[in-house]
Order: C-alpha cells, then sequence, then structure tokens
C-alpha cells in the first residue's frame, strides 16, 4: 500500500455491489463495467466485499473470486481495499493472503460477530490478528450489524501499530465519529472514512479525508463532485449536491420494508441504469419483485438524468 496510494487515503472509495448471477456465481461482465464506471468516474479508490458487496451473504469461493477478479480489472489503477470481517481469524487470515497476492492495497476488517466481544477483548483480537496481516489494515465500526462498536480509546490502543493506517465508521453517529477522529488527531497519517454518505459532505467539513459511499457505484460523479467541495470549503457548491444525495437517499434507499431495502434498492438501480445485468441479491435475502422495481424506475426518472449521466 506505501508505494500504490498516499497516506492517508482519501477522497470516494465507494463500497462495490457484488454482481451475482446465482448464489455462486459472480457476473464477470457486470463487474468489469461497474469498474471502470466508477474508474470513469473519478473515484479515489474500491472497496470489495463491505456490507454494500454482501460479504456475509457469500461463500468463501466468491469472496476469493471477487477479490481476484477486481484486482484483475483494476489492474493496478486505484488502491483497493478488500474486507476481510469473519467470526474466525484463520479465515479473515487467509482472506488478507490471498487478497494480498491478487493486488490489493489493504484490507478492512470489522469486529467478530454472534458472541459480542468487550472492549478489552476486541483490542486483543486485533492485537493478535493485526502482526499476521500481509496488508496495512483499516478498522470498520459497523455496530448495527456486528453488535459491537470500537470505543475511541479502543480504537487508539490497536492503532499504536502503524500497520492500522485507517478507520471506517458505519454508526451514523456524527458524534462518536467526531470523537475517534479527536482521539486520533495525533496520526497524520490515519484515514478517517464515513460510511453514510447522507453525512458524509460535513465529516469531510470537519476534517475527515472521505467517504465509502455506497451511492457511489451509481453516480460516482456526484460523490467525488461533493466530496471536492467539501474539501475546499465550498459550502456553496456542496449544498445542491447535498440535496441530490439526500433525495437518492429517500427515494431509492426506502422502497421495502425491511433493514435489506437499501441493498436491495441499490442494485435495482444499478441493473434499471445499465451498470449491472442482473439485481440478483444472495440469499438469504431476494432482490425487489416489479411493484418495487417500478419505485425504483420512478425514483430514477425523477432525477436528473440525461444519456445515462446525473446533471450536477
Amino acid at each position: 500500500m506505501e508505494t500504490t496510494c498516499k497516506k492517508p487515503l482519501s477522497g470516494i472509495i465507494p463500497p462495490l455491489v457484488t454482481p451475482l448471477k446465482d448464489n455462486e456465481t459472480l457476473d464477470i461482465e457486470s463487474l468489469e463495467r461497474l469498474i471502470e464506471h466508477l474508474i470513469e468516474g473519478g473515484v479515489h479508490g474500491l472497496f470489495v466485499l463491505g456490507t454494500t458487496g454482501e460479504e456475509q451473504s457469500l461463500s468463501y469461493d466468491v469472496r476469493k473470486q471477487m477479490i481476484k477478479e477486481s484486482c484483475r480489472i483494476n489492474h493496478g489503477r486505484l488502491p483497493l481495499l478488500a474486507c476481510i470481517t469473519d467470526t474466525s481469524i484463520e479465515e479473515s487470515v487467509r482472506l488478507a493472503k490471498l487478497a494480498a497476492d491478487y493486488g490489493a492495497n489493504g484490507v478492512v476488517s470489522a469486529p467478530p460477530y454472534y458472541f459480542a466481544t468487550g472492549q478489552p477483548e476486541l483490542a486483543q483480537y486485533y492485537e493478535e490478528l493485526v502482526p499476521r496481516l500481509p496488508l496495512p489494515l483499516f478498522l470498520y465500526n459497523m455496530p448495527s450489524h456486528v453488535k459491537v462498536s470500537f470505543a475511541p480509546e479502543t480504537v487508539a490502543r490497536i492503532a499504536q501499530s502503524e500497520r492500522v493506517v485507517g478507520f471506517k465508521d458505519s454508526s451514523a453517529n456524527a458524534v462518536y465519529f467526531q470523537s475517534v477522529m479527536y482521539k486520533m488527531q495525533h496520526r497524520k497519517d490515519f484515514a478517517m472514512l464515513v460510511g453514510p454518505e447522507e453525512i458524509t459532505g460535513e465529516c469531510v467539513l470537519m476534517g475527515a479525508q472521505g467517504g465509502i459511499n455506497g451511492g457511489a457505484n451509481m453516480f460516482p460523479e456526484l460523490y467525488v463532485a461533493m466530496y471536492n467541495a467539501a474539501k475546499a470549503h465550498d459550502v456553496e457548491c456542496m449544498m445542491p449536491l447535498q440535496q441530490l444525495i439526500m433525495q437518492i437517499s429517500a427515494s431509492i434507499y426506502t422502497v421495502g420494508r425491511h433493514g435489506s431495502s437499501y441493498l436491495k434498492g441499490l442494485k435495482c438501480a444499478l441493473s434499471l441504469l445499465g451498470i449491472i445485468n442482473d439485481d440478483f441479491v444472495a440469499s438469504p435475502f431476494y432482490k425487489f419483485e416489479e411493484p418495487e422495481r417500478e419505485k425504483i424506475r420512478q425514483a430514477l426518472a425523477a432525477l436528473p438524468i440525461e444519456n445515462g449521466k446525473l446533471k450536477i
């Protein structure tokens, strides 16, 4: 990673959806089109197998193939991060080694889930994991899914290792994010990245390095423009971009009644936009049926899209 991207990593790093034909078959044609779409849109990095990438629903074979094919398609053009979250430390290490072999630049890990760890146990886990990793590590805070949140003091303890190079927060708690950023201000090489796109702009204004925003799969130019405006502290330019981001969030991610609505809506929109062939969602979830698909079609029609591009 030291030779392929600056520290701290900054900008818009989309969490790629995983295009699938079925539970065991990666849609490589769609993946190629998605990655080229993102690179053309000016993003600053790629993140595979995160929550948006359905890692925990995928077999290990598909996870490995997703990393391998993404690295091949990217061909070193952008920094590429691979998620290695698992309940087994051995599986996390194994996937990290494969990611290094395929050409990834860093790995990302959320806390092991099922039995919730206490903060001392969480710190000890990463103090065991980090020395075994062949790549730099980004910590991934996702309390809604893993039941554990990194305390700011725990982040600081784990990040005593210089191989821990960043933090991605998907808590949607701006006060918590600022607390971690304050705790880590002594590490000028440490990337503070925010997941929810709805608050990415304000977090960048306050000093965060960037966002890992799912909506960038659809409209990378929008999120890159928002990041650039926030980084330049150009609030006047940022505000209409923020309004578009909120329109996307309010109309595409809220179709359906369950927690999976964000993922289903995003994949459905990508298929309607022609970026992926099919919006198949890995079990135990299922793609939208026609009534929901029509709502996504209407949501896209309400956006200022011309010739497949969002007018910003």
